[in-house]
């Protein structure tokens, strides 16, 4: 239900062919004007930006949509609530899974595509706000995708988001040549093609749909690599990596106000202060160091080639499908401490435990190991997530626990790393 992460990172301005070239400084897209300055024309050839661009940021256009997208992972992690709290675990993960990654899908297409073409025009602009249109109209269809397994709101969504980013890839086409041109037209191809096989969601049996899911995931997963064969797009690392740091931001933010609601639900609702202060207390610090593990180290620096950023980008569907799962989780832990869930107290504990072990041990294989020295600082994160797990089964306890594991995980490396300093 969305295209591929171009190359770098599973999205469609960047393939994840290792073989493709970047565009020559002397080429038409080289030589883009820049949407910086004071009085641009409103309507431009969509040329591709240079990677060697100083002082690249994130746009308040691209914010907005980060803001925008999280409606929809808002109600994602909802319906998860729901169905883990009723005892329908699995059914609910299943579920929370092929939706997340339309939601992921749709953005790292969106993202990866802005690094490497944006140039802010007036046409760009109402292109992108048609795009979060489509999320709003995918977020409307979540609920209904989860309780009755209707999809026609989420494809239709999805069709409106997938509509208006190919036709993104052919105004590239129309402004460039050669390789270039190729590119864009292999991945405009690629994006319609892959929006008529998620159709099946709308006609296939429940049985067929995790199936049809699986397929289609791995067809997005293969549009940048079949578009980008010869040329690979001008993402922008530092860039890339900003959009990444800031959406992960975005969703722990949206976790935190998540928690906080059901919190404060229970408080008010059951006078249930003594059984829900740990919960409270552990989730703040599981979410506070979630936010520190991920920032410890700049990424951008290994963004070098589309072979780094392909595995970079595609892994973070689980970091921010387990970031979000985390507020999820507090809010059944929650429900079930104030009598509300029907499931156990080990099973509410794993909401929480299960996706903070999963964030952090691919945080430690996409971010970490590459900046650790020796097997102590090697070992923090993998040790930290078996303890975390671990904590599941302190009872009451579990979701505190869990936090005060997290809180000395990020001492441990505070000092390992202090003390490596002052060695050197």
């Amino acid at each position: 239900m969305t295209s591929t992460p171009a190359s770098p990172a599973a999205s469609e301005p960047s393939g994840p062919a290792s073989s493709a070239t970047s565009p020559s400084p002397d080429s038409p897209s080289a030589t883009s004007p820049s949407p910086d300055s004071p009085f641009p024309e409103p309507l431009r050839p969509l040329l591709a930006r240079g990677r060697d661009e100083e002082h690249r940021a994130a746009t308040p256009l691209e914010l907005f949509f980060d803001l925008c997208f999280v409606v929809a992972v808002a109600q994602a992690g909802a319906e998860l609530v729901h169905a883990v709290a009723e005892g329908h675990a699995g059914e609910g993960v299943l579920n929370y899974a092929m939706v997340f990654f339309a939601m992921f899908w749709a953005w790292v297409n969106f993202s990866w595509f802005a690094s490497a073409y944006d140039n802010d025009d007036a046409l760009y602009r109402v292109v992108t706000l048609i795009q979060i249109a489509g999320v709003l109209v995918f977020a409307a269809g979540v609920s209904r995708a989860f309780e009755e397994h209707d999809f026609l709101l989420v494809w239709l969504g999805y069709l409106i988001m997938r509509i208006a980013l190919t036709s993104q890839w052919l105004r590239v086409a129309r402004a460039a040549t050669g390789a270039e041109r190729g590119t864009a037209l292999r991945y405009a191809a690629g994006v319609l093609i892959c929006q008529v096989g998620w159709s099946g969601l709308l006609f296939l049996p429940e049985g067929g749909r995790p199936w049809l899911f699986l397929v289609m995931a791995v067809a997005e997963m293969c549009v940048p690599v079949i578009a980008e064969r010869a040329y690979t797009t001008a993402w922008h690392p530092h860039h890339i990596s900003e959009r990444y740091g800031l959406f992960t931001i975005i969703v722990l933010g949206e976790t935190i106000a998540a928690a906080t609601v059901a919190v404060k639900s229970g408080i008010e609702e059951n006078d249930a202060l003594d059984e829900l202060l740990p919960i409270a207390a552990g989730g703040l610090l599981i979410v506070f160091a979630a936010w520190w593990i991920y920032f410890v180290v700049p990424i951008h620096g290994r963004l070098r080639s589309n072979r780094q950023a392909f595995l970079w980008g595609y892994g973070h569907y689980v970091i921010l499908g387990a970031a979000a799962a985390i507020g999820a989780g507090i809010e059944v832990a929650v429900e079930q401490a104030v009598g509300k869930a029907h499931i156990s107290t080990v099973a509410a504990s794993a909401a929480v435990t299960v996706p903070t072990a999963l964030y952090l041990i691919t945080v430690w294989a996409l971010h970490s190991r590459y900046y650790k020295v020796g097997p102590a600082q090697q070992l923090v994160l993998p040790v930290s997530a078996l303890a975390v797990l671990a904590s599941t089964f302190a009872g009451r306890w579990a979701v505190l626990v869990a936090g005060l594991v997290t809180a000395a995980t990020v001492a441990t490396g505070v000092t390992l790393t202090t003390r490596m300093a002052r060695r050197s």
